[in-house]
């Protein structure tokens, strides 16, 4: 006798809530500084990949309803933020970078009561971080709304979607920072679990309120700050179960100012950079802008597809950041080099083939989004000088992980922001205002990511060079 849907979805979610009741073990930790690697990275990877893609799904689930149920108005408006909601948060999620090396560090280093202060520290600096935007969302969301030009039709509900969205900044922060540090201590599955239950909750929130309620922008805001404020819930929850370095204990929420300085100093150049590359990407945008309305339309349809090839790169460079960190801490410079070596194998099989099958598969994809030849033609011509050399991007993520993971995360900054921004810009404003083309536009990205990688290379051999000598001679002292 074959089970209902109800039935089947039912025990799924039992399933999942007996996962989350469950404290995490040693046997559910992936032990990264012990035995073979390359299957631990893979297995690692896998859930990073997963809740990267299932929240591209989630997301591009409240433009489809809203989009369809609230109006051509609606959808732009929810489909205009997302600029602004990037710029705004980049900075304090880049933050968590450095939760999640901190930890890192200190469980290879087996420095548990390092690990139980980096827990508390976050939380608070989280909250704090979460509790700063949400005013900065409540207060400053027309303004900037206004600078960037957002049409008089759509800017009323583009600043409600922002203000009811940042309210649940304190619990996006939150989540973000302590994913972060149970990735470092190996556990991947946990999150993508609680990310899977609060995504399900928000699709069906967002028919009901849309749909049932028409309550149009407001609805999806109500369903997506719902849904951030689940997710958080259960991994908070999941936290205090523990009964080990990791176990959250609310009397003991504190900043410590030693750990602090050390999450700041690695972090906020990665959230300076994801900042700037945001600043960034509103320049060639207006670049792309200039070919008229068929080139915006199919390149931001080629730019969503290219989305769940990059999740799935930079979900590589996160591994490398963790499984890195870890054995730095450990002091083993032999896997330090191999856990690098065999992700940067591991991107580039995953660029090349995910690329790849974007391009060739260009036409079917981008009908999804739309039905016009020429949107259709624009977006596939992005998808070939981006897409298929996108295996660079994630080398150069890679890189920028190894170098993270071992402590250098200023380097990384200056270096990206100079070969992936700065070179971009100059390429736009010289020899793309004289070679007015798609293609020399879009030539942009894969010549700023190979001349980027390059030097990422020679940055992290000195690094590494400087660590083992530094190692041997304290052996010898």
């Amino acid at each position: 006798m074959r089970a209902s849907p109800d039935g089947l979805a039912l025990k799924l979610l039992f399933c999942m809530l007996k996962c989350y009741n469950q404290p995490m073990n040693n046997s559910k930790k992936i032990d990264m500084i012990h035995g073979p690697l390359l299957g631990k990275l893979i297995i690692f990877t896998i859930p990073i990949i997963l809740s990267g893609v299932l929240q591209l799904l989630f997301n591009a689930a409240d433009v489809i309803v809203v989009g369809r149920f609230a109006g051509e108005a609606s959808l732009a408006a929810v489909g205009s933020t997302g600029a602004l909601i990037n710029l705004m948060t980049n900075l304090f999620i880049g933050m968590s970078v450095g939760a999640n090396v901190c930890a890192a560090q200190f469980y290879g280093a087996n420095q548990h009561d390092d690990v139980k202060k980096t827990v508390h520290t976050s939380t608070a600096f989280s909250l704090i971080c979460g509790v700063f935007l949400v005013f900065v969302g409540l207060f400053l969301a027309r303004p900037i709304l206004e600078i960037m030009g957002s049409p008089e039709d759509v800017i009323g509900l583009a600043a409600l979607y922002v203000r009811i969205y940042f309210i649940a900044m304190p619990a996006i922060m939150l989540y973000n920072f302590l994913a972060a540090i149970l990735r470092a201590a190996g556990d991947t599955t946990h999150p993508l679990v609680f990310l899977t239950i609060a995504g399900v909750v928000n699709v069906i929130l967002n028919l009901i309120l849309v749909i049932c309620f028409n309550m149009g922008v407001a609805g999806v805001a109500i369903a997506t700050a719902t849904s951030s404020y689940i997710s958080c819930f259960l991994l908070v929850g999941f936290f205090m179960k523990q009964e080990d370095a990791l176990r959250l204990e609310f009397s003991k929420i504190k900043i410590d100012k030693r750990i602090l300085n050390r999450i700041i100093r690695i972090g906020l150049p990665a959230g300076i950079q994801g900042t700037v590359f945001s600043l960034s990407n509103v320049v060639i945008q207006s670049a792309i802008n200039s070919f008229g309305t068929a080139v915006i339309a199919g390149s931001s349809a080629a730019a969503s597809i290219e989305g769940f090839v990059y999740v799935s790169m930079n979900s590589v460079s996160q591994t490398t950041v963790t499984f890195v960190g870890q054995n730095y801490g450990a002091g083993d410079e032999h896997r330090v080099k191999k856990v690098i070596f065999e992700t940067l194998g591991i991107v580039i099989v995953v660029g090349l083939t995910m690329g790849n099958l974007a391009y060739h598969f260009a036409t079917p994809l981008l009908g999804i989004y739309t039905d016009s030849a020429d949107a259709i033609a624009a977006g596939t011509l992005r998808l070939f000088w981006v897409c298929c050399p996108y295996f660079l991007c994630g080398v150069m993520d890679t890189l920028t992980g190894g170098l993270r993971g071992l402590g250098r995360s200023t380097v990384p900054m200056i270096v990206s922001l100079l070969g992936a921004c700065v070179t971009r810009l100059i390429w736009i404003a010289t020899y793309f205002h004289v070679h007015h083309t798609q293609s020399v536009l879009f030539f942009s990205y894969p010549g700023s990511w190979l001349l980027t990688l390059s030097v990422h290379s020679i940055c992290l051999v000195v690094v590494y060079r400087g660590w083992v000598k530094r190692k041997a001679s304290e052996v010898r002292i």
